[in-house]
């Protein structure tokens, strides 16, 4: 009997531990996830809410209305809204992807992730019971946005004005302020205007589908910001001299050649770049030299620098949705090491990781969390919510950081630098090319990944153009219009 009451205690005991463990994943849950399930489509109880509430206007930094709505009273009482937008065409294409629209083609984006303040789900009892003594529509909160208008109008047009690029363009370019996480652009190619009854049908190269933040692609040479963080803090590779003699083997087969770009196998001509440190090997974007680089350090030390940066992680912002970067963990052979090493494999990540990125080199190896709500106002124009820049994690050190950076302003203002394109005259401009195909693609993908190291503007640019060539040739230059356009404000 004694030994019974004993086992039914450890039972309670092991019970009640399994109900806290319950409770506070819950919390933890909820925390974590609430505004992703609260702005799910599934959410029927937001579905049947958004027919009585006037949605709350979105504007960017500035002040300028990026949304609002058009009301309509009828006889008894009732009403209907339409979402209106932006007068500026430009400006509507380029933010839609950031903001979404009235009918949820685009996934989660501020209409549907801010649902909470846009259809009065934050209002308090107060604010309830004022609405109804003063006979007013409810209405939700007026949000204003990090987004620029200005700003995305220009590269909007800059980028539809470019002929040498694909049509339709299909890419993305994010602007960020690498100080506060602040996000100035978060745009997607193609677009599509949110203020036309434009079908799906009638559109071409999926303008609904947010490439800035859940487009995942092999980000080519540009991966060579993490490649060389790692290599800097590994002992067996600090300090080294190393030959490029235009060809490496990482595993001694023919079928395994690592080139660099303008070799050509046809016409029998081989790129070779010599003698070279880690830094120079950089700015002239030697694939050669860090491949060798990734298998002498190993597929644990660059896994490792990978996931500091935030590769394999389950991103969870509280502004923004973005799919997790992937580091391949299957099939390690040298081969493959070598190919993770200048951003090939089956590496995976997204623009905005990749602004984030280079904005922690920019920040001295502190990751700032990227944000996108500034301030929320409800409708009795009361403040409800100031956001404020947060740290997201430190990827890497100050040292290192500071060396990469060295690295990325060779690569746009050195003699032999592939980012030339991007420089900016009086301006401190640092940055990475990339280039990186699927296969069935027709040219590479071309990427540019660049800041100013200038507190004055402290900015990060992100460019992919897919499908167009090589980030040199296509991608830095539309950054350099970008950077010229920032610090010219």
């Amino acid at each position: 009997m004694k030994q019974l009451r004993i086992n039914i205690r450890r039972a309670a005991f092991v019970l009640a531990g399994l109900f806290l463990v319950l409770i506070l994943y819950g919390g933890y849950a909820l925390g974590n996830y609430g505004s992703r399930w609260f702005s799910t489509n599934a959410n029927a109880y937001l579905r049947s809410v958004k027919n009585n509430v006037i949605p709350g206007d979105i504007l960017d930094r500035n002040g300028v209305l990026l949304a609002g709505s058009e009301v309509t009273v009828y006889q008894d009482g009732t009403f209907t809204w339409e979402r209106t937008y932006a007068e500026d065409e430009a400006v509507r294409r380029a933010n839609v992807h950031a903001l979404g629209d009235s009918q949820g083609k685009v996934s989660n984006a501020v209409e549907s992730f801010m649902a909470s303040y846009l259809y009065g789900f934050k209002q308090t009892v107060w604010d309830r019971l004022s609405g109804l003594m003063t006979h007013q529509m409810r209405k939700g909160d007026t949000l204003t946005l990090t987004l620029d208008a200005d700003l995305s109008g220009f590269i909007e047009r800059a980028v539809l004005a470019d002929k040498s690029l694909p049509d339709p363009v299909r890419g993305a370019v994010v602007v960020m302020n690498w100080q506060t996480g602040e996000v100035l652009c978060l745009m997607s190619f193609p677009s599509f205007d949110p203020a036309r009854d434009e079908s799906l049908t009638s559109l071409t190269g999926q303008p609904y589908f947010n490439r800035a933040t859940q487009g995942m692609y092999a980000p080519g040479s540009a991966f060579k910001i993490v490649t060389l963080s790692a290599a800097l803090r590994n002992a067996k590779l600090q300090n080294r001299s190393f030959t490029c003699g235009g060809v490496y083997l990482p595993d001694g087969s023919e079928a395994h050649r690592i080139v660099d770009y303008g070799t050509s196998t046809a016409e029998g001509t081989v790129v070779s770049h010599g003698q070279s440190d880690l830094l120079r090997a950089f700015s002239v974007s030697c694939n050669n030299i860090y491949a060798y680089a990734a298998v002498e350090m190993g597929d644990d030390a660059l896994r490792a620098e990978a996931m500091n940066f935030g590769f394999n992680e389950n991103f969870l912002f509280r502004d923004i949705v973005a799919e997790n970067s992937s580091y391949p963990d299957e099939d390690r052979s040298p081969w493959e090491v070598a190919l993770t090493g200048i951003g090939q494999s089956r590496l995976q990540m997204s623009p905005l990781h990749l602004c984030l990125i280079t904005s922690a080199i920019a920040n001295d190896g502190v990751m700032m969390e990227p944000r996108l709500l500034k301030q929320a106002v409800s409708s009795a124009g009361m403040p409800r919510l100031t956001g404020s820049g947060a740290s997201y994690r430190r990827v890497t050190d100050a040292d290192t950081a500071r060396t990469v950076r060295d690295a990325m302003l060779m690569a746009v203002s050195g003699s032999s630098g592939t980012g030339g394109a991007a420089a900016v005259s009086g301006w401190t401009i640092c940055g990475k090319t990339g280039s990186a195909e699927l296969d069935g693609q027709a040219n590479t993908n071309a990427w540019f990944t660049g800041f100013i190291a200038d507190a004055r503007a402290p900015y990060a640019v992100t460019v992919l153009l897919e499908d167009a060539g090589s980030g040199g040739a296509y991608a830095a230059p539309l950054a350099g219009k970008i950077f010229k356009r920032l610090t010219s404000r």
